[in-house]
């Protein structure tokens, strides 16, 4: 614990001065948005400013400011302080990404007990002015040694991730999408807003009169949408792959329908989606302070992976992590522990699978195993247990050790660490969209933009 010290009227002296540094980031200004309730778009990255196509996020005037408050709270003249008056110019912008200094000297001790301050703020690098001026203060009273009060970190719950997964889809053309009953509102729903969003041209396989019921639920327009009559799920399911196969159609999205029913269809011999790997789900999050998107696989389709399959299960992973941009994916196998113990098979699959990558069996990404959650994902985590590996901290992709361990882990991201969630079968010749009636807008168009990536990436599987 850090100890700190004010200072009182009689202990300080003209001339005294002190200082911070501080990196203004995105995050910092959403904060800052939801504290002050200024929502100027300027300040958000959300509004071109200078018209030169990338909006950029400019900082308010009040946030150099409030670097100018932290020096004089925390230091000079520290904890006690109350400030009477600011005469503050704002000379240049800051925008995210800059470094300051904010630099404060006492100019005045006053008669009525009160000191003048100056004040600047200046950025590293080119020294250029931000923000100077004087403020009056009446320090503290009483001189204090205590330890630091520490402040909660704060985790701005933004899906940064998904953002540029969707400007990465957004010059694609929309992608035909067989939707396979889409009978109810929810399923429906999300097809027609990745419809609205360019990212989709979907055809919807089903009962017409139960997906115009739907639609009239929701008070959409179906005019300009293929609707293809099938009176079973089995018969849509069997026809929307028909369409992938017969090149009019590129990704499968579920509806309301059961997920082993269509994937049944999938897999059908005759004139399937087989490409000699298994199918594996993969579910790509976007975890609120997370510097990278994270993928979950499997906790949808494979119950309890052998090693054969979580073999295809990782490379499945890796293909699409390669899909959304990420080169060379890092991927940790994960087990309860990080050493390899007989009497745990996750953590023998896990080393067995790090050592299939070494030999060329698994290629495109870095593999390592067994990790435990907390070191794959934590840098701290995984040098406090001195492990040295060029994954551990820092997994892009967590391979789990059956069903239960993914959906948990997937679970627990969704609704405590209130990550979004985008899920995609892969493995097949077209990706399969699967989405939840829980799911939310952000996680329907994301699904559909991580398979619409996916599905050009691979689009020579069938079609030549």
């Amino acid at each position: 614990m850090k100890i700190e010290e004010n200072r009182t009227y009689s202990q300080v002296k003209i001339g005294d001065t002190a200082q911070v540094t501080r990196l203004c980031t995105v995050d910092d200004l959403y904060a800052f948005a939801s504290a002050s309730g200024d929502h100027n778009p300027l300040h958000l990255a959300a509004y071109d400013g200078d018209g030169d196509g990338r909006p950029e996020a400019v900082a308010p005037a009040l946030w150099p400011a409030g670097l100018v408050a932290a020096v004089i709270g925390n230091i000079l003249p520290g904890a006690g302080t109350q400030t009477r008056r600011a005469d503050l110019s704002f000379h240049a912008p800051v925008l995210a990404g800059e470094e300051l200094t904010a630099f404060v000297s006492v100019v005045e001790k006053r008669e009525d007990g009160d000191l003048t301050l100056s004040a600047e703020v200046r950025r590293i690098g080119d020294e250029a002015l931000i923000l100077s001026g004087t403020v009056q203060v009446t320090p503290p009273t009483q001189h204090l040694t205590f330890d630091s009060v520490e402040v909660p970190g704060l985790i701005v719950q933004r899906h940064q991730h998904f953002d540029a997964l969707l400007e990465m889809a957004q010059p694609l053309d929309a992608m035909p999408t067989a939707v396979v009953a889409p009978e109810e509102p929810n399923s429906l729903g999300g097809a027609l807003l990745a419809r609205a969003n360019s990212i989709i041209t979907p055809i919807l396989v089903g009962d017409p009169a139960k997906i115009t019921a739907a639609a009239a639920e929701l008070g959409a327009d179906l005019a300009g949408v293929e609707i293809v009559a099938a009176q079973s799920h089995d018969v849509a399911t069997h026809i929307a792959v028909d369409l992938v196969v017969e090149g009019k159609a590129r990704m499968l999205m579920k509806g309301h329908l059961h997920t082993d029913v269509l994937l049944r269809a999938a897999l059908r011999r005759e004139k399937g989606l087989r490409t000699g790997r298994r199918l594996s789900h993969v579910f790509v999050m976007d975890v609120p302070g997370m510097s990278r998107p994270i993928m979950v696989t499997d906790a949808a389709v494979n119950i309890a992976p052998d090693l054969e399959t979580k073999a295809d299960i990782v490379q499945n992973a890796i293909h699409l992590a390669h899909s959304i941009g990420i080169d060379m994916p890092k991927v940790g196998v994960l087990s309860a522990v990080e050493t390899i113990n007989p009497h745990m098979p996750s953590s023998v699959d896990a080393a067995l699978l790090s050592k299939m990558a070494e030999r060329g069996q698994i290629t495109g990404g870095i593999v390592d195993g067994p990790l435990a959650m907390d070191n794959a994902v934590d840098l701290n985590a995984a040098r406090t247990k001195g492990i040295t590996s060029e994954v551990a901290g820092v997994a892009d992709i967590l391979v789990v050790p059956n069903i239960e361990a993914g959906n948990m882990v997937a679970k627990q991201l969704t609704y405590i660490s209130h990550a979004e969630a985008a899920g995609v079968v892969v493995g097949a010749a077209a990706p399969i969209i699967l989405t939840s009636r829980a799911d939310d807008d952000a996680s329907r168009l994301a699904s559909c933009a991580v398979a619409a990536l996916h599905a050009l990436a691979n689009k020579d599987k069938i079609h030549g």
